[in-house]
């Protein structure tokens, strides 16, 4: 089993220094509790957590976070929209 959790943490930091880049808002270590809890929310429900997924899913939570904030609470050219 040690192997599994080798790839998984793999996996998951790979996908962490991804959505990093990409969501440069937040903090590494909050993309990665994202990405960490995507991951175990679709093995809960009975969903193989693929790469794929997991990053697809955990990108959708992180652009719902950035929209959900209020326009008082954006500084300038930081949206998702530009």
């Amino acid at each position: 089993m040690p192997a599994l959790t080798d790839h998984r943490s793999e996996t998951r930091d790979a996908l962490t220094r991804r959505l990093t880049d990409e969501f440069s808002h937040f903090s590494s270590d909050a993309v990665h509790q994202c990405v960490a809890d995507v991951q175990a929310c679709m093995a809960h429900l009975g969903l193989e957590p693929t790469p794929a997924r997991v990053e697809r899913m955990a990108r959708e939570h992180l652009v719902g976070m950035l929209k959900s904030e209020p326009p008082s609470g954006r500084t300038q050219g930081t949206g998702v929209d530009g």
